[in-house]
């Protein structure tokens, strides 16, 4: 019985209430195009800089985040590297770092070894099916920047996919295209993070129709 409690204790912290998963993604026939493109979106392992155009930027960014995901990430250190690697990554593929930090809110609460019940990973529930789509097998979804990287390049691939409709891909990512509950709980989680008027003209994000 002791067992038992602890497992299910165990099963409930990694699966918090109210936190949606990804793990419902469904694992769909695409082309060696699209699979190559894949694999090379994620094989890029440079240093995650660059992404402001200048260091004001960066500063007022961070000032503005920071206290927002002190409840989740306490560590101011590890906060910081971690909105760091998020907004890389989010303007690498092309996302609103906003909007992203929004989807890892309802995804994990920013749990970086969360896992699903459907097996799902890390920050952005990544389903570990993905490894072999781009013949990367050995990859760790639980290494912050990898984890990020898998699930900006996979959102980018829905949003393509979906001709740039951010209410359908968002559905995709959870394995609910065309409910509404998934992509209004990120775009209102969206809110919580955005800036009140942006310092920088940055890459020209996706938005929802």
């Amino acid at each position: 019985m002791r067992r038992l409690s602890f497992a299910f204790l165990l099963l409930s912290v990694l699966v918090a209430p109210g936190v949606a998963s990804a793990g419902a993604q469904a694992e769909e026939q695409i082309s060696a195009s699209v699979r190559a493109g894949l694999s090379l979106a994620v094989s890029d392992q440079a240093a995650p800089d660059g992404s402001f155009l200048s260091v004001a930027a960066k500063e007022a960014w961070l000032a503005a985040q920071l206290p927002r995901l002190v409840d989740w990430v306490p560590n101011p250190g590890e906060r910081e590297k971690l909105l760091l690697a998020v907004h890389y990554e989010a303007i690498r593929a092309g996302l609103d770092p906003e909007m992203v930090l929004g989807l890892l809110y309802v995804e994990s609460r920013f749990r970086k070894y969360a896992v699903s019940s459907a097996g799902a990973r890390g920050y952005m529930q990544v389903m570990p099916f993905w490894l072999n789509v781009v013949d990367r097998p050995t990859d760790n979804l639980f290494h912050l920047r990898t984890n990020l990287r898998y699930g900006c390049a996979i959102l980018r691939h829905y949003l393509d996919t979906e001709g740039g409709d951010l209410f359908l891909a968002l559905g995709r990512y959870n394995g609910s295209r065309g409910q509404r509950e998934y992509p209004d709980l990120v775009l209102k989680a969206w809110k919580q993070y955005q800036l009140p008027a942006r310092s920088e003209p940055a890459t020209q994000y996706a938005s929802a129709k």
